[in-house]
């Protein structure tokens, strides 16, 4: 074996340190380089609030509200990133629902129910919307408020306008939660959501909060934060302004017959449930549809005829104006059934 002579290890010691000392310089480089993106893009991000500030002072925003809204504003980089990159699951419903609506949560979903009851009838009376809905679109939204986002609303909306992908639909945004902020209902400290802004226990977005929010115990607030009688409300009044009825259900799953013609199948098809079942349409378990001539019922497919379909009926397209999500609305109406009917 051939021994090595001190010279000739010194110049593979010096070769290996020029190695590692040219690999560090690199990753100083680009580590310099990135702090001097994101000191640009901060310097940028404060110029825009600048301006933001003076618009909307123009559009008769109170300094002291600007103030205050603004005073620990703070780009989010992870919003921006969470903006562009949002997911798509590759899953079916059969294995979508049992994630979405696990037995813990229809089980905690009925304890829900019963502990507030007495106020859930009480509004649901009042706008027409059975209780176990609004029981299942705080459970699918928030987990019955245990989870309503740790973004600072401003600071998202401002991050998503700045952006400038979606400026004019942010900045509404924005102005909308300012009026939220100014009008007294929320300090902006308090004002938590989601990266995207949907804020509160419904997670409304503020054109949302401005149109169906509700001051249901009469406290000169609409605080769909911390308020019971405020969060239900709220969901009531929005599902009662798009349209729903509180003497049918959101849909039922059904079978469809082996040649079921799938053009037309979507929610711009309204039949009534006696057209559809002489097209071969049957309960799951094979019996008739029910016998109801005030009912008018699309064919929904949201996988394949080999997956889930259902009949969706006018609720069905309420829940669709909350959320324009078949797998959304599928899980609001799996649990609202399990409330209705525990197992």
């Amino acid at each position: 074996m051939k021994k090595l002579t001190l010279s000739t290890l010194a110049l593979i010691v010096s070769a290996s340190t020029m190695a590692v000392s040219g690999h560090v310089n690199a990753y100083q480089a680009e580590s310099n380089q990135a702090s001097e993106q994101t000191d640009n893009v901060e310097q940028k991000f404060q110029s825009y609030v600048e301006q933001l500030r003076k618009e909307a002072l123009e559009q008769g925003y109170t300094q002291d509200t600007l103030d205050r809204a603004f005073a620990k504003v703070k780009y989010y980089q992870r919003a921006v990133e969470l903006d562009k990159n949002q997911p798509e699951f590759k899953l079916t419903l059969d294995t979508y629902l049992p994630r979405a609506v696990p037995d813990w949560k229809a089980q905690k979903a009925v304890e829900k129910y019963q502990e507030h009851k007495e106020l859930l009838d009480e509004i649901g009376e009042k706008y027409g919307v059975q209780p176990r809905f609004i029981v299942a679109l705080w459970g699918i939204e928030t987990n019955f408020g245990s989870y309503t986002g740790g973004f600072d609303v401003v600071s998202a909306l401002t991050t998503l306008a700045f952006d400038g992908r979606r400026e004019a639909f942010f900045k509404k945004q924005l102005w909308q939660a300012l009026t939220i902020i100014q009008d007294g209902h929320i300090d902006p400290e308090q004002m938590k959501g989601s990266w995207a802004g949907a804020m509160g226990q419904t997670q409304f977005m503020p054109s949302s909060f401005m149109s169906y929010a509700v001051d249901y115990d009469n406290d000169g607030k609409k605080d769909i934060w911390n308020s019971y009688g405020d969060v239900f409300a709220s969901a009531a009044n929005y599902l009662s302004s798009v349209g729903w009825r509180d003497d049918v259900t959101w849909g039922r799953q059904v079978q469809l017959p082996e040649q079921f013609d799938t053009s037309l199948a979507g929610l711009d098809t309204k039949k009534g449930l006696a057209e559809w079942q002489k097209l071969g349409i049957t309960r799951m378990d094979g019996s008739p549809l029910p016998q109801r001539d005030d009912i008018e019922a699309s064919v929904v497919i949201p996988d394949d005829k080999e997956g889930r379909v259902y009949l969706a009926y006018a609720n069905y397209d309420a829940l669709m104006r909350w959320n324009r999500s078949h797998y959304f609305v599928a899980a609001v109406g799996y649990l609202s059934d399990r409330i209705r009917f525990p197992r």
